[in-house]
């Protein structure tokens, strides 16, 4: 059976300092929106959150706007803009560049534990 749900009204929203995300399930799929707004940083406002050294979360998603920037635990580093589609494996930090939120959308299974005390 077909589903539909509108991640407007998630009943899995997840604050944390300079940011939120929305979580809905549908069919096997988990998508969230994440809004993060200027001066977020993972290290900062959801490391505490997580207790991990680094963002254990992989993503796979979509720039909606604002832009991110996000560096590899090897220290490789990307730039996401609105438009871009993104992958991300685990082990990252990231933060928002400039002065526009950024929000996304993410497909990755595992953004179901994004943001959740470990």
């Amino acid at each position: 059976m077909a589903e539909s749900r509108s991640v407007d009204n998630a009943t899995d929203v997840r604050e944390f300092p300079k940011g939120r995300v929305e979580v809905v399930t549908v069919g096997t799929a988990t998508v969230t929106r994440s809004t993060m707004e200027p001066g977020w940083r993972w290290s900062e406002c959801v490391k505490p959150i997580a207790g991990t050294g680094s963002c254990r979360v992989q993503h796979n998603g979509y720039g909606i706007s604002g832009r991110l920037r996000v560096r590899q635990d090897d220290g490789t580093e990307i730039e996401i803009n609105p438009g871009d589609a993104y992958w991300i494996p685990p082990g990252h930090d990231g933060w928002v560049l400039g002065d526009e939120p950024w929000v996304g959308v993410d497909l990755s299974p595992a953004m179901g534990d994004f943001a959740k005390a470990r």
